[in-house]
């Protein structure tokens, strides 16, 4: 791209999380201003922070105004990408949830309506979200794609209310809101375990890929829910925050990007993939469905983005494995030291009880 960010003022909200920090050490390559990082490291560790000068990092949730209201007022981006991070987590305490994930949004779009200076707001929403509940033959799901009113999880809910806020923002008052959907974003630093307990295991076994990558490395088995007939659309981290980047350069107020591979790969070829890779022997281990979900096959469309914002994903599976197990090994220390907090968590609980 040959637009950049040299010299402004950007907020990241959720910089320290896992695509957030991806999006932050991209950024830095351009030199900006400064680089304000809101994070409260409920689902994040310090570690992913960078280094640098233009950092200015912020401890604190987007939904507290003391926060708000000390950060500069002349940005000319800002990302809001906050997460309690995931399905289970949001089932498990959905007041948790909303705490992390709806209110942010409202605070933040609430506070940024009337910044002069700010070229665009970009926001990180759920494919999942507006996706079909199939598991029969599934076609790609376009940005326009109808919205349910049935959902399986508090986390969908949510970021479908973070759009619906930022709709609002943006015919009220003018926020120049833009709607970046992603879909299943995997690649390096994203640490199992990072964060504070939040009522689940899956604290730990978040998304798919690290927890595979991880099981794998040790010579677990591989848990395929639905026998892994379920499918995704993956995308590796660095292709999405090239996406984000270029949703702020060049997309439209109102408008919503997917930023996908559009390539649909089951969890059976994503666990047989990584086994191939790691040279894991232990046979994956066959489940039943996941009571909660209906999600079954799904992938997004790529065209939008592809004419509109000249947005294509490069990075090949294989490929986006291979490096991210090559982060895994080199990180092993720092994932280890994150799963173990929780671990001991968990064992305190059992004792409780």
């Amino acid at each position: 791209m040959t637009e950049n960010f040299a010299g402004a003022k950007i907020l990241v909200a959720g910089g320290a999380g896992f695509v957030g920090s991806n999006l932050c050490h991209k950024l830095l390559r351009d030199n900006p201003k400064q680089l304000v990082i809101v994070d409260n490291l409920l689902s994040s560790d310090i570690s992913n922070v960078p280094d640098h000068p233009a950092i200015r990092f912020v401890q604190g949730s987007a939904a507290d105004d003391a926060v708000l209201a000390a950060l500069p007022t002349d940005l000319d981006f800002a990302f809001a990408l906050y997460c309690l991070h995931g399905n289970q987590s949001s089932i498990a305490d959905p007041f948790l949830d909303h705490e992390n994930n709806t209110l942010p949004s409202l605070k933040l779009f609430d506070w940024l309506k009337d910044k002069k200076s700010l070229k665009k707001v970009v926001y990180a929403a759920a494919g999942c979200a507006v996706a079909e509940k199939t598991y029969e033959e599934t076609v790609a799901t376009p940005e326009d794609a109808p919205v349910s009113l049935f959902h399986d999880s508090p986390y969908s809910i949510s970021k479908l209310v973070g759009e619906f806020y930022g709709n609002y923002y943006f015919t009220r008052y003018g926020l120049p809101f833009v709607k970046a959907r992603f879909q299943n974003v995997y690649g390096p630093r994203e640490i199992l375990g990072a964060g504070r307990w939040r009522g689940t295991p899956h604290t730990v076994w978040r998304n798919v890929t690290p927890t595979f990558i991880w099981k794998s490395l040790h010579r677990e088995a591989l848990p395929l829910d639905n026998a892994g007939n379920t499918s995704r659309d993956f995308i590796f981290v660095q292709d999405l925050v090239e996406g984000l980047m270029l949703c702020a350069l060049r997309g439209a107020p109102g408008e919503v990007y997917n930023l996908a591979s559009g390539v649909e790969t089951t969890i059976r070829e994503l666990a047989e993939t990584i086994n191939a890779i790691t040279g894991n022997p232990t046979p994956v281990e066959l489940r039943p469905a996941r009571d909660w979900d209906r999600s079954g096959r799904r992938f997004g469309a790529t065209e939008k983005s592809k004419r509109t914002i000249g947005f294509q994903a490069k990075t090949k599976l294989r490929a986006g494995l291979d490096q991210t197990i090559a982060w895994t090994k080199a990180n092993e220390a720092t994932i280890r030291r994150c799963i173990a907090q929780h671990d001991q968590h968990m064992k305190q609980l059992a004792k409780a009880g």
